[in-house]
Formats: C-alpha cells, sequence, structure tokens
C-alpha cells in the first residue's frame, strides 16, 4: 500500500461497498476487481449516513485479512480533480478512512494501481470484529442522513449477487436483521 497516486493518465478508483452501485462520478470503465490482503466487514460505526450519535448503525470498511471481490472504475485524467474531491467529500465526513493506493488484480486487465479508502483502526468509529449477532443488533433500526441502515445491507446483497458474488455472512446478517426489524414493529 503506499500513499503517493500515480502519475498522469487515467485513474482507477475500487469500490467495495456503496461505491459498487452508486459510485456518483463519471467514470469511462467498471470492472471488477480483487483486493488482496483486506476484507470486507461491517465495522465502522455510522454517525452520519446510517445512524447517528444517540444510534449508531454500521458501515462496510476494510478489515485487514483475507481478500474482497468489489469494483474498479477507470476515470478520465481529465475528470480526476473533481472526482478525486467528491470522493474525499463523501468518504470522509468523519474520517473514518483514509486513502491508499494498492494494486488491485482486475479482471481482464491484471494488476493496476487503484485509490482505495481504508479503515482507520484508530479511529473512534473503528467498530472492530463484531459478531453476527452484535452487527444486527447495530443495524437493525438505525437510520442516518442516507437512510435506514438495513437498506445498505439490502442493497449490498442485491449487488453482490447481481455481480456474482455470494458473501454467505452477509447474507445471513440479512436475514438477522430482517427478522429482529419484523419483531421490533410486532405489536
Amino acid at each position: 500500500m503506499s500513499s503517493e497516486q500515480p502519475e498522469g493518465g487515467d485513474r482507477w478508483v475500487f469500490g467495495y461497498g456503496s461505491l459498487m452501485w452508486r459510485p456518483g462520478f463519471p467514470f469511462i470503465d467498471r470492472r471488477t476487481a480483487v483486493l488482496h490482503g483486506r476484507r470486507r466487514a461491517f465495522c465502522i460505526y455510522s454517525v452520519h449516513h446510517r445512524g447517528t450519535y444517540e444510534r449508531p448503525g454500521l458501515v462496510l470498511g476494510l478489515a485487514p485479512g483475507g481478500s474482497v471481490r468489489g469494483v474498479a472504475y477507470r476515470v478520465a485524467q481529465a475528470a480526476w480533480p473533481e472526482v478525486y474531491a467528491y470522493l474525499r467529500e463523501r468518504e470522509q465526513p468523519t474520517e473514518t478512512y483514509f486513502e491508499a493506493w494498492s494494486k488491485l488484480r482486475i479482471d481482464g486487465d491484471g494488476e493496476v494501481p487503484a485509490l482505495v479508502f481504508l479503515s482507520d483502526r484508530k479511529h473512534g468509529q473503528w467498530a472492530g470484529a463484531l459478531t453476527l449477532e452484535q452487527q444486527a443488533e447495530l443495524i437493525a433500526g438505525a437510520k442516518g442522513l442516507s437512510g435506514p441502515n438495513i437498506d445498505y445491507l439490502r442493497d449490498l446483497v442485491m449487488h453482490l449477487r447481481e455481480d456474482g458474488v455470494r458473501d454467505h455472512a452477509m447474507e445471513a446478517l440479512l436475514k438477522m436483521v430482517e427478522a429482529r426489524e419484523g419483531s421490533r414493529s410486532s405489536p
């Protein structure tokens, strides 16, 4: 991992959560990709987008270990300054992530350096390794500026399936959250 971005030319951005289905920036190519050495995890307390300070939810981060399949977007050099500014604003509202340039294995292109937002394990919003039960309890009923936390989890599972990825832990987590939310709304 490096903090220095490549000089000139098009650049790649890696998405492993909502960037997969809602990038919000112009790109010239979208490919499935794998990042080694990190794994997708609900390991960040959300106090803005999917929760509040009073009732935090959880959002995805990249925890150490394993590998993660996501999406790589190629951004044209001319669009990069605007896209980079947008990504910093979107991904850093409370600075729970830090930027790194990592090698991705992109389907059809081999390895390329890409901008990746990694979880800052020293930040106060780092939730760490939670059990599925703990994750379900935090996600169920949480709501922030971007809507209910369960919607984020549903979008993740649905978009992973669309990209041909079956994440059994995330699917099990969704069932647990749906059961909790169903029991909370029952009389």
